[in-house]
């Protein structure tokens, strides 16, 4: 079982940045990915961004905007958000991925204002 705590949402105007932070615990000997997902009032839940040691990906609509980036001794992983727009709106998961088995948060809402 892995533990995911989220912190760094809140509410900012559009053009804003904010800095989401997730800490990882419990079983986490072996982590084969770490992600953001968010979810939107009355949308699915969509993958933001993925690091893992291949690489990173971004969702097209945040690529250049949002940075994800892992601290490994810290068991943390962030997602960088700059130029934030209304439509990021969302309540933000922390995923990790162990194996076939993946993990979310609680999430953190992020709320940006026009």
């Amino acid at each position: 079982q892995v533990d995911l705590v989220e912190s760094g949402g809140g509410l900012v105007q559009a053009g804003g940045s904010l800095r989401l932070s997730c800490l990882a615990s419990g079983r986490i000997s072996r982590i084969d990915g770490w992600g953001w997902s968010r979810q939107a009032p009355g949308k699915q839940r969509e993958h933001v961004a993925t690091i893992s040691n291949v690489g990173s990906t971004y969702l097209d609509s945040v690529k250049g905007r949002f940075t994800i980036s892992t601290d490994t001794a810290k068991n943390t992983v962030y997602l960088q958000m700059d130029s934030l727009k209304p439509e990021d709106t969302a309540v933000y998961y922390c995923r990790v991925l162990q194996r076939t088995s993946v993990y979310y948060g609680q999430g953190t809402q992020v709320t940006v204002s026009s």
